[in-house]
């Protein structure tokens, strides 16, 4: 029995064979461009936030008139000043002395009574000149300047080195109030309580951020901090390149896309339950958890916008891919966007509304002109400064609006030429 013959080698037996290859290569990089884009997006923040002085203060300044921020720095100044008139003591002496000069028994009882309101009387006072101090432009000043310095407790915090008006240790973060409190002192003795001279020199101390595994982060924080923002640039080159081998690219284009807003959406999901569990298991070294809960979202709130950034953005193109392909659905979109184009056109035809010149090149360079508005609204939002995913609807809302405005100077020209069939439209 003869075997059959062996195809002969060529060109076409050797690009099938690699296909396979350039397929497989594809799909790793696509999902390791998946996988990358929300760790490119905590490299930024790192490295844009945390570690960078302008940026931080520029976060966290707003904290100064937080309201839970400043009733956390009103209790714990009041435990610092910590004035105490010994209420019993002086009511006493002058229920004694008041009875020595000829005052009845039941009125010195009368007297000695009012202690505890004497003490309640001073912590009111203390409390409400706190207030004022904490609400007033004193308070946000100061918080502004410890936290210029602040940067350096997050790279601590981060890195294990650095000192400054917060300070971390053992993974607690601690801002100095010292400076608050002196200034409540002078206001106190001002408004004639005198006892808050022999204020002594306590611990002014007000935990912002506690956590036993700070430690453990330390190293990837590293790691992150010297990748910086090359990480994006190299995650969307791993991704144009998987794309670019894949055999179907425009569904490889909408597999990237949705990959990595899936993963940014996982991300986002795993902030907030660790939200969750870093504020259900406080540890008494935070007074105050509306205060915590402050500072989280603070520091946490560019993460978490790129995060929904990159997750509607994958949506968008991903969408976008999809209703540019061959598909019957996208087929059938388009055609009605034409045809409901093509109507306009024969009525504006028909009451003497015409493009002219503009209609006839456009409808011959439509292509390369949605392909060019794509492109300068991709280029835009690469310049963006921190784009979020308002500005990815905008986009959207202004790239589908040029298309329209194609889509009819098109029909225009067809309607001045003829339609595509060769039959004149008007």
């Amino acid at each position: 029995m003869n075997e059959p013959p062996e195809p002969p080698a060529g060109p076409g037996r050797a690009s099938r064979a690699r296909r396979p290859v350039r397929s497989t290569v594809s799909a790793v990089l696509i999902a390791l461009t998946c996988v990358l884009v929300p760790v490119s997006l905590l490299t930024v923040w790192v490295h844009d936030i945390a570690l960078d002085t302008g940026r931080y203060v520029a976060t966290v300044a707003p904290l100064g008139t937080d309201p839970a921020i400043q009733d956390a720095a009103v209790a714990r100044i009041t435990q610092a000043v910590d004035v105490r008139v010994d209420g019993p003591a002086v009511t006493s002496d002058l229920a004694a002395w008041l009875q020595a000069h000829g005052l009845p028994p039941r009125v010195a009882s009368a007297v000695k009574a009012l202690g505890p309101k004497l003490d309640d009387a001073v912590n009111q006072v203390v409390t409400e000149a706190a207030t004022r101090v904490v609400h007033s432009d004193t308070f946000v000043t100061v918080w502004t300047q410890a936290n210029r310095v602040a940067h350096t407790a997050v790279v601590q915090a981060l890195t294990g080195h650095g000192r400054g008006a917060v300070e971390v240790t053992d993974g607690t973060v601690t801002l100095d109030l010292g400076s608050v409190v002196d200034r409540l002192k002078d206001t106190l003795v001002a408004e004639g309580l005198s006892p808050a001279e022999r204020i002594p020199d306590v611990d002014k101390r007000m935990v912002l951020f506690q956590s036993d595994r700070l430690a453990r982060i330390r190293g990837a924080a590293h790691a992150l901090d010297v990748v910086g923002n090359w990480l994006p640039v190299l995650t969307v080159s791993l991704g144009a390149v998987g794309v670019l081998l894949a055999r179907r690219r425009r569904r490889a284009l909408v597999s990237a896309a949705l990959g990595a807003a899936g993963a940014s959406l996982l991300v986002a999901l795993a902030l907030v339950a660790a939200r969750h569990y870093y504020l259900d298991h406080l540890p008494p070294a935070v007074q105050s958890p509306a205060a915590a809960a402050a500072v989280f979202d603070t520091l946490l709130h560019f993460l978490r916008i790129s995060l929904r950034t990159a997750t509607v953005l994958g949506v968008a193109v991903a969408l976008g891919a999809y209703l540019g392909g061959a598909g019957r659905l996208p087929r059938a979109a388009r055609g009605r966007a034409d045809r409901a184009a093509d109507s306009v056109a024969r009525w504006g035809d028909a009451h003497g509304v015409r493009a002219g010149r503009a209609g006839t090149w456009t409808a011959a360079h439509r292509r390369w002109l949605a392909g060019t508005a794509v492109l300068v609204l991709a280029l835009v939002f690469a310049l963006w400064d921190d784009p979020t995913a308002l500005t990815v609807l905008l986009l959207v809302a202004i790239l589908l609006a040029v298309l329209a405005v194609l889509a009819l100077l098109a029909a225009f020209g067809r309607a001045a030429t003829g339609g595509p069939d060769g039959s004149v439209l008007r």
